[in-house]
Order: structure tokens, then sequence, then C-alpha cells
């Protein structure tokens, strides 16, 4: 089912998202995880590529076994930067072959042993490109595309980055979903500048729940996401008080006041960035819907 089709009941949800592990002998214990987190009754599981765009057979793999043996809604993050349209159309066959329905619709990195030519050569540059090529060929397929509520790192200003989310979503893109986003007042006045630039599309709030110092540091390489001064505090007093077990209380405690902030003020539901651990979501979860 197109997770677009699901929003429409209104229902208050939480979704989450996975990364497939590096090596295959991982693959039970993730697993375990993904199996853990069904018991949340996700509205969708969203599946990453990886770093480079280099796992794309594991995420094939990986969302076949979540939508068919698990019974998730799954949604595959698809990335177009250097491919051509052969590869695209053969990974999107792949994907309704095995029940899949949706999408995450990114620019992503090209694949590592992607020579020069082949990215210059290749038509899709942008994620727009990616949203026009599925929607006209491939109406199976409901889109999800990226927001960034503090900007993406290489817009040009905020205001051009919203136009361009305006024109992913103006060419098939059914929903956005957010960057991590450790403030709620950015997601806030994020969809309200996106409102009044003429996006009506529902907006997702993607969170992460911060389990330890080095966590932070990848944030920052990958992101750049803004940590507030009390809350890099708070987390700097755990680690020294009582290190990474501390820290990951306060980080879980963070992430479900934000979620239940967001929930209170009227947002339909939350995207939960699981970094594939259960224990940590489970917590933050508990009670959090009705």
């Amino acid at each position: 089912m197109k997770i677009a089709d699901k929003l429409t009941t209104g229902n208050r949800f939480v979704s989450v998202e996975y990364f497939p592990p590096k090596e295959r002998q991982d693959w039970p214990a993730f697993f375990k995880v993904v199996e853990r987190l069904a018991d949340l009754n996700p509205l969708f599981a969203s599946v990453t590529y990886g770093a480079g765009g280099s796992n794309q057979n594991a995420t094939l793999e990986i969302v076949t076994t979540m939508q068919k043996e698990l019974g998730l809604e799954t949604m595959a993050h698809l990335t177009c930067v250097g491919a051509q349209a052969d590869r695209l159309n053969r990974f999107l066959d792949d994907l309704a072959a095995a029940g899949i329905q949706n999408i995450l619709a990114l620019r992503g990195d090209p694949p590592q042993d992607t020579p020069a030519s082949e990215i210059t050569e290749s038509p899709y540059h942008f994620a727009s490109d990616l949203v026009s090529f599925v929607r006209q060929g491939h109406l199976e397929f409901g889109i999800g595309v990226a927001a960034y509520p503090e900007t993406h790192p290489e817009a040009i200003s905020p205001e051009s980055d919203l136009g361009y989310l305006k024109l992913k979503m103006d060419l098939g893109g059914d929903f956005a979903v957010t960057q991590l986003f450790f403030d709620n007042q950015l997601y806030f006045d994020f969809v309200k500048r996106a409102r009044e630039r003429g996006i009506t599309k529902l907006i997702i709030p993607g969170i992460l729940p911060v389990l330890n110092l080095k966590m932070i540091e990848r944030i920052k390489q990958l992101s750049g996401a803004f940590i507030p001064p009390d809350f890099m505090a708070a987390l700097e007093a755990a680690d020294q008080r009582g290190g990474s077990a501390e820290v990951r209380k306060v980080g879980v405690a963070h992430a479900r006041k934000q979620a239940e902030e967001l929930l209170a003020a009227g947002v339909q539901g939350v995207h939960l960035y699981t970094f594939n651990k259960a224990e940590a979501i489970l917590e933050l979860t508990e009670g959090l819907l009705p």
C-alpha cells in the first residue's frame, strides 16, 4: 500500500528507519532488531543505501524480507546521481516484483566505483530529476522526498532550498521526511515557511535519540544539525557522571520530549532514526501513542 494512502486516515503514527549492516554476518542480529520494533506497528519502515550508494543489492534484499516475511510497509531509499535509466528501471522493477510500493527519492552520493565520466553523462543530477522519472514511468510507486529544516548544506539559501522542496512535491512527491533536528522550533518554523510557499503536503519530522557523545560528532559530520547548548551541556554532564549509559538516558529523554511536543502540537506522526538500536526506540515510544 502506498504510504500516502495510509496517511489519509489522519491517525497518529510512528515510522522507523534502518540502514543495512555492512557485513552479511550481521544480518541475523539486524533482523532481530527489526522484529522487535515491528511490535510498534510503525506506519512504514524505511531502509537506506548506506554510505556511498554502494548497498543497493543489500537494500533490495532487506526491504523484500521486511515486506514479505515481517509484514512491514517498507520504503526503499533510491538515489540517482550518476545513474542511468536502465539501472533505475531495473531496481524499481525488482522492488515492484517484491511488493514494495514506496521509495524515498534522493540525490545521494555516487557509488564508490563510478567513473567521473558516468556521473557527468547521467541525466539525473538532483532528487527532483528522480521524482519526475519515477512519476512518469512507474505510477505504481508512492514517492517520499527529503526536507531540511536547517537548510540543505549545499543550498544557496533557505528560500532556494524551500523552492527545491516545492519542486519535488510539484513533480510528484507525496510527502516529505525531514533531516533529524534537536530543536522543535526549527521544524515548526520550517513548516510555517513551507506552507507560505504553497507546500501543502505532509512534512514528517525526523527524530534521533542520542546514545553517546561519538554519535554527536557523527551527526555534525553528516548533517551539521544544531545542538541546543543546554542539551549539549546535559549530554556532557551525563558523560562525566556515568559515561555512555548516562548519556543514553539524557538522549532518549530529549527525543521523547521532542516527540511528545510535536504530537501535542498536532503533528500527525514522527519518523525515528533507529541507528539499528531497538532498546532506545522502545523506551522512547512506550506509551507515546494511544
